[in-house]
């Protein structure tokens, strides 16, 4: 399924014409996402490359989220890949509640750039199974300028809040 991201409406982003994620499962425990940055990636400050390790604070940064919701949990899991490809993984009992750190994640990151497109592909294994997958597709970007905007594939009303309910605008089966 291919997507289009928003952007916030209280943001502006000169660097970027569009972000499109394209989000499947092929195994049952397997998701892979593919998000594909188009626009003047000159303007838009990038993370040299790196190990793919564990790394906090991604999300004040350019980087790609995902947030899993598994059938009518509460709880959720939240997945921030950077074009570094450093990466971190949370889990939360409900909104923004209970916090803990998921060290073991299996994932792989794969990033392409070209002056005039950016493409990252994430998978995430050894998932639950379950069904229906719900999820919140999102990605920060920051310019040269210091200025971050926000993109998803919903927005609640208010600030960004890639967390919130209203974001959780995609049913995987």
């Amino acid at each position: 399924m291919l997507r289009l991201l928003n952007l916030h409406p209280a943001c502006r982003c000169d660097a970027v014409r569009e972000i499109v994620v394209e989000a499947v499962r092929p195994e049952p425990a397997t998701l892979r996402l593919r998000y594909r940055v188009a626009g003047a990636l000159d303007g838009l400050l990038m993370p040299q490359p790196a190990s793919s390790s564990r790394t906090d604070g991604l999300w004040q940064h350019t980087c790609f989220e995902a947030f899993l919701r598994v059938g009518a949990d509460d709880g959720y899991s939240e997945y921030n890949f950077a074009p570094s490809t450093e990466w971190a993984a949370y889990a939360f009992a409900s909104y923004r509640s209970e916090m803990r750190i998921i060290a073991d994640a299996t994932l792989s990151i794969d990033v392409t750039r070209s002056d005039a497109a950016l493409e990252l592909t994430a998978e995430i294994h050894d998932l639950r199974q379950e069904t229906p997958w719900w999820l919140a597709l999102s990605a920060v970007m920051e310019e040269t300028s210091g200025r971050r905007s926000y993109w998803a594939l919903a927005h609640p009303k208010g600030k960004p809040d890639f967390h919130h309910s209203d974001c959780f605008a995609l049913e995987l089966p």
